[in-house]
């Protein structure tokens, strides 16, 4: 079976940016740049995929999500350079900085022969969700690389979640989560949507954990798709023999559940058909453009060229001759 290697880019990019304290010729912060690349090239000795996809958070974000619930994602901290970086930059040179290793990285990217998707007011979550979704990548091995726990949802038999942030590097599949969390993956969203998550500024119902959830609603762990609809029924129906304060909050904060779960449910993306046509057309048929010759003059231009990278080299022309 061929895998293919599906990078949650911004997720990646700010990590480095936080972590890597590389400084380019020019004497700027890079980091986040060629931290990227290095970070991508350890994935690609790790996994060894047949292809390779980025998916970036668009322009905006998601606007469908906003209008579901305005303060979605409202308040999240700003990422900064490394601590230990003795740049007396005030915030416009920050983010002046930030700007210019995102689009010097995407120029590094467009010489590889990969597939790239950026769509405005589309979050990378629902690109991923559609690249996992696509018929042409049903018979392959699908590795989804990001910290961000929302795509255990997305686990499936052919499907794997890989944590980087994790030391080692935590790999997630359907036993695993449902051993670790008694969720199974296509009802995680519905687990998650009760707990809330705090980093997207999506209260859930007040003190319920996931400890909770286990204890009142076991059922989360089949491998059969329960809806909030259910969710409640079953909340109503266990009140008439238990009268938990759990369960009555669970009802009363019925209306939340519903909203959480219609943001933080992948299994229908928010992603237009024009958008997925796009990305089912690049899958199917792209043009695999690759210029190991310009990504090296942009090593030695930033003064990276002395790094190894025969590992991304080795990768990207096993994917030219797919």
């Amino acid at each position: 079976m061929k895998k293919v290697l599906i990078i949650d880019a911004l997720n990646m990019f700010f990590r480095c940016y936080a972590r890597d304290p590389s400084i380019s010729t020019q004497g700027y912060p890079s980091g986040g740049c060629v931290g990227f690349l290095k970070s991508m090239q350890k994935s690609m000795r790790l996994t060894q995929p047949d292809d390779v996809i980025i998916a970036w958070d668009g322009a905006g974000g998601s606007r469908r999500r906003r209008q579901i619930n305005k303060n979605y994602k409202l308040g999240r901290k700003v990422v900064h350079l490394p601590k230990d970086m003795n740049y007396n930059f005030d915030q416009e040179e920050e983010t002046s900085n930030k700007v210019w290793q995102q689009m010097r990285l995407l120029e590094y990217l467009d010489n590889l022969p990969i597939c790239q998707f950026m769509f405005e007011d589309v979050e990378a979550d629902d690109v991923i969700s559609a690249i996992v979704q696509s018929e042409h990548m049903k018979d392959w091995k699908k590795i989804i690389l990001s910290n961000d726990r929302d795509f255990m949802q997305l686990c499936d038999e052919n499907t794997i979640l890989c944590r980087p942030a994790k030391k080692p590097w935590e790999v997630l599949n359907t036993n695993r989560i449902v051993e670790d969390t008694q969720v199974h993956p296509i009802n995680m969203a519905l687990a998650r949507a009760i707990v809330g998550d705090k980093s997207d500024n999506l209260p859930g119902v007040p003190n319920v954990g996931f400890g909770r959830v286990n204890k009142f609603f076991p059922f989360l762990a089949e491998e059969e798709e329960y809806s909030v609809q259910d969710l409640i029924k079953k909340a109503e129906l266990l009140t008439k023999t238990n009268k938990s304060k759990f369960l009555a909050s669970i009802i009363e904060h019925r209306s939340v559940i519903h909203e959480n779960y219609r943001i933080m449910q992948l299994y229908q993306p928010f992603i237009s058909y024009q958008s997925r046509t796009k990305v089912d057309n690049c899958l199917e048929s792209r043009e695999k453009h690759f210029n190991m010759t310009e990504f090296r003059l942009m090593l030695s231009e930033d003064g990276f060229i002395s790094l190894k990278w025969d590992i991304l080299e080795q990768t990207m022309r096993r994917i030219v001759d797919l």
